[in-house]
Order: C-alpha cells, then structure tokens, then sequence
C-alpha cells in the first residue's frame, strides 16, 4: 500500500476532491480515484470523505493506494523496423500508434512486446518487467528513433549520457504557422502545468531547464516544416516550446487548436528524426537516421 500525502493548493479551493485528486495523480482516472473514496482510502484531516467533498486550500489530503498487481509482459510477434543492431544496442524507428512500454490500459501491443520476442533474453533487465531494455522513450503519437539496451552495462553507459545531454537527438516537425528567421532558441523551463497536471507548461519558477534550437526548413502555405535539435529532455519539450512561442506542431491537440483541418492528418506531426552518441561499449560516436513516415511526406507535398 502506497501512502500520498498533499497539501490542497488555492487553485483547487472549493473543488470535488475526486475532480482536485484527478489534476494530481495523472496516471490514474476519475473512476479509480472515485472507487478509492468509496472504499474509505481517502481521508481529509484524517478522516474519509465522499466523492462530492470540497476541498478547501490547506487541507490535508491522504490517499492510500493499493500495491498494483503487475500482470505478465509476453513477448509478442510484432514486425520490427529495425535501423542498427549488434549485440549491446538495437536501433528501431517507431511507427505512430505504438506505446513504448506497458502501462495501465496498454499491457499487449508495445515497443518492449515487440523486443521482448525479437531479442528473447537478451535485453537489460535495469527497469524491470515493465521496461526492460528501455532507455528513453518517445510519446505515442511521436514516430522515429528509439534506443533499446541489451545489457546492463550498454543501460547504465545510455542512462549517463542522457543524465547530462550528452546524446544527440534532432526532431522534425510540421508546425502551425510560418517564421521571418531560419534559426533561433527556445530557452524557458518546464515543468507541470499548475492548471492541468496531465499536461506540461513552460514554468518560469518551478520548471527544470530546457533548451531547443530550432532550424526552418521550409515555410509552408500557412505552415513550417522545422528541425528541433534538443539541449534537454524534458516530457513533451517540443511541444510544449512550439505552443509557447504561438506554432504548436500540426495536429497536437493537446498544445494545439482542438479541431485541425488538414486532410491525411493523423494525430502530431512530430518525427524522432536522428539519434547520436558514444557506443556505450566501443565508446566509438554512431549516428543513425530514420526516414520520414509516409503520412508526413505526403502532408508536406500537399502543403508546399
């Protein structure tokens, strides 16, 4: 049983607590919150409340929340696009659609079924049965380069490069509207969004620092096609550095406009396009590539 204890900010006073717990815990629905209410595991100053309680700023919220049972990770038969591989490190490039790793809702289907079958063993056991092999990872709808570790000793050397930015990675993107200059920085921090705690914000006092060159490829009809060359790493960057200067990328509905009237669109257009660093056994730079998916390429023809 796990024990979460929090303060009630001034934004939340006078919210259902389920509604305040749901901006909290992001990982769990409203439904699973309301059942966790029900069964007497939420207590405001020590005792437990209903579902329609409203929280006043400064109350303090504890919310027990059972031991989950992880259920069995199988491999499973799913085709590969594999870029490199040898016998410390894969290279795949991500379709769209495919989660990275297991997670409530999305046990089968993932990045880590498919490496599960295609390496058998051979996988680095660092992250446990939900993530074995997993360095980093890449949102759903994002497609492109990914970095999976076959041992533990290339994981550890990964994880270390990454810890200090020492990995190069360059994103592309098609973003809503186009730029007067063809280079510039994006230099704001971020961290979680105050309104929305599923979402990240740029966050001036309590972000971590993040940096992004961006380079214009091509301005489109109303439209940029741009390469993002990432300084850090932090969840949903991009995204969250577009929407801030006022381009969020094409078809991101989260940081974007809600409706998006492009035809062929298919969710973001946000592309892992080039993965870079030191081997982490040879210590030899390797760099790899992955090509542009179909649906991107035929959107910049028709927005050209």
């Amino acid at each position: 049983m796990k024990e979460v204890v929090i303060t009630v900010p001034d934004e939340n006073e006078d919210s259902r607590i389920d509604s305040a717990l749901a901006g909290f815990f992001e990982e769990y629905s409203r439904s699973y919150i309301q059942k966790l209410i029900k069964d007497g595991l939420v207590l405001v100053s020590g005792r437990p409340v209903k579902a329609n309680y409203r929280v006043a700023a400064g109350d303090t919220v504890t919310v027990s929340v059972p031991d989950e049972t992880v259920p069995d990770i199988l491999p499973e038969n799913i085709p590969l696009d594999i870029l490199y591989e040898d016998d410390d490190i894969l290279i795949v490039n991500k379709p769209k659609q495919m989660v990275v790793h297991p997670a409530a809702g999305h046990y089968t289907g993932t990045l880590v079924n498919a490496v599960m079958y295609h390496c058998g063993d051979r996988l680095s056991g660092i992250n446990g049965v939900l993530r074995p092999g997993i360095v980093h990872r890449i949102d759903m709808d994002t497609t492109g380069c990914l970095a999976v570790c076959k041992t533990d000793r290339a994981h550890r050397a990964l994880a270390a490069d990454l810890a200090v930015h020492n990995i190069k990675r360059k994103y592309r993107a098609i973003v809503i509207g186009t730029f007067k200059e063809e280079d510039f920085t994006i230099s704001a921090p971020v961290g979680r969004s105050s309104s929305d705690r599923k979402k990240m914000a740029v966050d001036t006092k309590n972000g971590r620092e993040a940096v992004t060159d961006v380079h214009v490829i091509q301005n489109l009809k109303g439209y940029s096609y741009i390469e993002c060359t990432l300084h850090s790493g932090r969840t949903h960057q991009i995204r969250v550095h577009m929407k801030h200067i006022g381009h969020p990328v094409l078809g991101d509905t989260v940081y974007g406009p809600a409706k998006q009237n492009v035809k062929g669109l298919t969710g973001q257009t946000l592309h892992a396009y080039l993965l870079g660093f030191n081997h982490p056994v040879t210590g030899e730079y390797v760099e790899f590539t992955a090509p542009l998916p179909d649906y991107f390429q035929d959107l910049l023809k028709k927005l050209a």
